[in-house]
Parts: structure tokens; C-alpha cells; sequence
């Protein structure tokens, strides 16, 4: 049995839910009051850390100027902040299903709702970000949207809970790094500090009930619970930068992508990002190396290579 396993096992959901909601009411933000969405976006401050943009260290990266490169990390943030709005929504509707079936008076369903409306607070707050920088909306390509409207109609159990903390902890993992930035944008340094501090409990809500689920699931469920995990992290990585970011610097967004993939720089920072989510998904038995499941793994570049 796994220590996560284990560590559910040990834990008691009310009590956990009645934690996170004393805290949820202790310290929560709204965008709409907290943020000086009128100050200036300084000509001089980055958007994204250039080593974090995909087509750092190409040939492609050496080509722009420094006024295109910082452009296109602009853009790339705009396509996080974007997808991010998509899985949050897909994340709400994961969490209503649940509701929907579950005592209202308990802290668990409380916790539940307390969740989706800071998910809420913080998709404003992406929309709202990405129109005071003027980028364009990216999102998901559209087949992905399309495919995932399936997930919450055949989405139950371990694995919701583990697609949900793929999306959740790449973009912490960045955004922990980002807000410490000083050479970052104040109001991006902002948006990310914003979303680590609620985020947080979001995140320990979701192992929870990932270990919980894993811990009562038989051989076949936990092969079913691994195989969707892999082909949601893949989804969510590959839509993380969206090709068409490409074009605000004049590049060509299916060369530049495939550049993109390949490059050594941009595959160290996606394994960044997805390496502390990765290792509690190892400890939950829910990363497949092998088959259909281990592809999609090494598609996603959420495994480090090294």
C-alpha cells in the first residue's frame, strides 16, 4: 500500500473539509477589489521568464528581437491564463456532478461549492488579465474542447480528482516561480500569487480524495483510473500554448511548434512543472509507463527525460 494510500486511510473527510473551509473564510481574494486592474503595464518588465518560453534556446528564439521575444511570452502567458479558464470550468462541472449526488449539509459538499466559487473568482480573473494585456484569447484547439465534453458524462472516481491536480499543480508549479519574479510583470506577479494561495487547498482536497479512491479501487478500476489520468495530462499539456501564439511574432505556428516540442529548454520546463504532480501520481499508482498509457506520457512531456 502506498503512503498516500496510507495517509488517506488516516484521515477524516469531515474534518479535513471543516479545516479548508475555516481557512477558505479566513483568507480568500476577489480580483474585481484586490487588483489594480487601471495600473500601468510597465514597457520594461516581463511577462513570461524567458528560459520558461517554449522557443527559448532554438534557432528560431535566436532570430527574434528582445521586443519580439518579450511579445511572445506575453502571448504564451495569455494561452496559459486561457486554458486555464477551460479546465477550471471543466473542473466546476466535475465538481456540481458530485453535488448533485451528495448531502448538501455536509462539509465534504460545502467544501465542494466553497471550491467552485473561488474557481469562479479566478476565471474572471484570467479574463480579466488577458484583456487588460490586449492579447487574444487561445484556449484549447477546438477538437480538444470538443473531446472533453465526454469527461464529465464517463469521468468518476480516483481519476477526476487526479485530472483535476494535473491542471492545478503544472500551472502552481509556474506560477510559484513566477510570483517571485521581480523581473515579471506586477500585475502577472499578482494574478499568480492570487491563484497559488487558494489553489493550495484546492490541491490538498483533491489528493485526499485521490488516495481515498485509489486505496478502495480493484485491478481493474486502478487500470482504468491510470489510463484516464494519462490521456487527461496529455490534453493538458498539449494545451498549455496553443501553435496560433506563434504568429504575434511573424513565425510560422506549425514550425515554431514542432520546434517547440523538440526543444531540450521547453521539455525540461514542462518536466519542471509536472514534477511534483507526477510523483504523488506515481506514490497513487496511477502513472502507466507501459502501452497506450505510457505514450501519452512521454507525449506530454510531463516525465522528465533525464
Amino acid at each position: 500500500m502506498s503512503r498516500a494510500v496510507q495517509v488517506a486511510k488516516g484521515a477524516d473527510r469531515e474534518k479535513t473539509a471543516q479545516r479548508l473551509l475555516n481557512s477558505s473564510a479566513d483568507k480568500f481574494y476577489d480580483p474585481e477589489v484586490d487588483i489594480d486592474w487601471d495600473a500601468p503595464v510597465p514597457d520594461d518588465k516581463l511577462f513570461h521568464p524567458e528560459r520558461r518560453v517554449s522557443l527559448y534556446g532554438t534557432e528560431l528564439w535566436d532570430r527574434l528581437s528582445p521586443e519580439q521575444r518579450r511579445e511572445l511570452g506575453k502571448h504564451e502567458i495569455a494561452s496559459i491564463c486561457a486554458s486555464g479558464i477551460f479546465f477550471e470550468v471543466l473542473l466546476m462541472q466535475l465538481l456540481l456532478k458530485q453535488v448533485y449526488r451528495l448531502d448538501p449539509t455536509s462539509g465534504h459538499v460545502q467544501y465542494m461549492l466553497t471550491e467552485i466559487a473561488d474557481e469562479c473568482r479566478h476565471s474572471t480573473m484570467f479574463g480579466k488579465a488577458i484583456k487588460r494585456f490586449d492579447a487574444t484569447v487561445y484556449g484549447p484547439r477546438p477538437w480538444v474542447k470538443a473531446l472533453a465534453k465526454l469527461l464529465p458524462a464517463i469521468g468518476r472516481g480516483p481519476s477526476i480528482y487526479a485530472a483535476i491536480l494535473v491542471a492545478e499543480e503544472v500551472l502552481d508549479r509556474m506560477q510559484r516561480e513566477n510570483m517571485a519574479d521581480e523581473d515579471l510583470q506586477p500585475l502577472v506577479r499578482m494574478v499568480n500569487r492570487i491563484h497559488v494561495l487558494e489553489e493550495a487547498r484546492h490541491v490538498t482536497f483533491a489528493r485526499q480524495e485521490v488516495a481515498r479512491g485509489m486505496g478502495k479501487a480493484g485491478p481493474f478500476a486502478r487500470r482504468h483510473h491510470a489510463l484516464l489520468t494519462a490521456v487527461v495530462s496529455y490534453f493538458v499539456s498539449l494545451s498549455l500554448i496553443n501553435p496560433k501564439v506563434y504568429a504575434s511574432v511573424g513565425l510560422d505556428p506549425k514550425q515554431a511548434w514542432k520546434a517547440a516540442k523538440e526543444n531540450p529548454h521547453f521539455q525540461a520546463t514542462m518536466a519542471h512543472w509536472g514534477e511534483r504532480i507526477i510523483a504523488f501520481l506515481r506514490e497513487s499508482d496511477l502513472v502507466d509507463e507501459k502501452g497506450i498509457s505510457g505514450w501519452l506520457w512521454r507525449k506530454s512531456l510531463l516525465l522528465s527525460r533525464s
